[in-house]
C-alpha cells in the first residue's frame, strides 16, 4: 500500500462519516459556480477532511456540499484547490480519488475559461469533448496506486461519449445553444500571453484555464464516467480588449449561471 493510498483511504473513511448516504454523481463546481449547491443542506469543509487541501482563490467556497437534484444523490465540490496555489498534482486530485473511492462512478467537471475559439462566443456553456493536458505534471506520476487503476490508462474517450451524445438535448432543454470545444489547461496563476495563446489555437485548443484536466484523467484512472462543462468568460490574451482578472471571470458565472445551472442539472439527470 502506497503512502498517498493511505491518505486518501484515511480521507474516504472521515468523509463517509459525514454523509447521510453514499453518492451517485460527483460534481465540481468552478470559480463562481458554486451558488448550483447552495441549497444542498449537508455541507463539509475540506479542511475538516484530513489530507484534503483548502482553496486560497476568491470563489472557491472550498466546501463539500451533499444533496438531492433531479432526483439524484449528488457530493458537490463548491471549489477546487489548483496547483498553482502550490500544491502537487496528486494534492490537486485527492478530492476527485476520496469520491472514488466512496463508490461515486460518475463525474461532472466545470470551469470558468478564456476563450481561444471566437466561434464559441462568450457567457454561454460549452461541452469539453476532449483536453489538452501536456503542460501540466500528470497527476498519476509516482508509484501507481493499483487499487484505483492501471499504470497506463487509456485516455482515447475522457469525456463520456455517453454524455456528448444526449448534451444537444439538454442543451435545447436549457434554452442554451449547443457548443462544445477542446479544453486546454495551463499550470497558471498568470494569464497566459497573446503568444501563448496562438500557438494553442494552432494546437486545436478552442478555450483554456488552470484547472479540470489533471482531475479528469485521476477520474479515468480511477474507472470513474467523465462530463465536462466550461463557462467562457472572455476572450483569451490577446484576442480582446482590456486586461484579464480574476473579478471579470466571477462576473461572468455570476451572468452565466442560471442558464449554467440549468445545463449542469440536465447533466446530472443524464449522467
Amino acid at each position: 500500500m502506497t503512502r498517498e493510498y493511505e491518505i486518501l483511504l484515511n480521507a474516504a473513511k472521515c468523509l463517509r462519516a459525514r454523509l447521510k448516504q453514499i453518492p451517485e454523481v460527483g460534481v465540481v463546481l468552478g470559480s463562481g459556480l458554486g451558488g448550483f449547491a447552495e441549497e444542498f443542506p449537508n455541507k463539509i469543509a475540506y479542511g475538516d477532511i484530513p489530507g484534503l487541501r483548502t482553496s486560497t482563490v476568491g470563489g472557491h467556497r472550498g466546501v463539500f456540499a451533499e444533496g438531492e437534484t433531479e432526483g439524484r444523490h449528488t457530493l458537490a465540490m463548491m471549489g477546487r484547490v489548483h496547483y498553482y496555489e502550490g500544491c502537487s498534482a496528486a494534492e490537486v486530485v485527492r478530492p476527485i480519488r476520496v469520491m472514488a473511492l466512496l463508490g461515486v462512478r460518475k463525474l461532472i467537471l466545470t470551469n470558468v475559461s478564456g476563450g481561444i475559439n471566437p466561434e464559441l462566443g462568450t457567457g454561454s456553456p460549452v461541452m469539453i469533448k476532449g483536453h489538452m493536458s501536456f503542460l501540466m505534471p500528470s497527476p498519476l506520476r509516482g508509484e501507481n496506486i493499483e487499487e484505483l487503476g492501471t499504470r497506463f490508462p487509456d485516455m482515447s474517450a475522457v469525456y463520456s461519449p455517453r454524455i456528448l451524445a444526449s448534451a444537444r438535448r439538454i442543451f435545447a432543454d436549457a434554452g442554451a445553444e449547443y457548443r462544445e470545444g477542446v479544453y486546454l489547461q495551463v499550470p497558471g496563476p498568470q494569464y497566459e500571453t497573446p503568444e501563448e495563446i496562438s500557438a494553442f489555437r494552432a494546437w486545436g485548443a478552442d478555450m483554456v484555464g488552470m484547472s479540470t484536466a489533471t482531475e479528469a484523467v485521476a477520474a479515468r484512472h480511477a474507472g470513474m464516467e467523465v462530463a465536462g462543462v466550461s463557462l467562457i468568460a472572455n476572450a483569451a490574451a490577446g484576442l480582446g480588449t482590456g486586461e484579464l482578472s480574476h473579478e471579470e471571470v466571477k462576473a461572468a458565472a455570476a451572468l452565466g449561471a442560471e442558464r449554467f445551472n440549468a445545463v449542469l442539472k440536465g447533466l446530472v439527470h443524464a449522467i
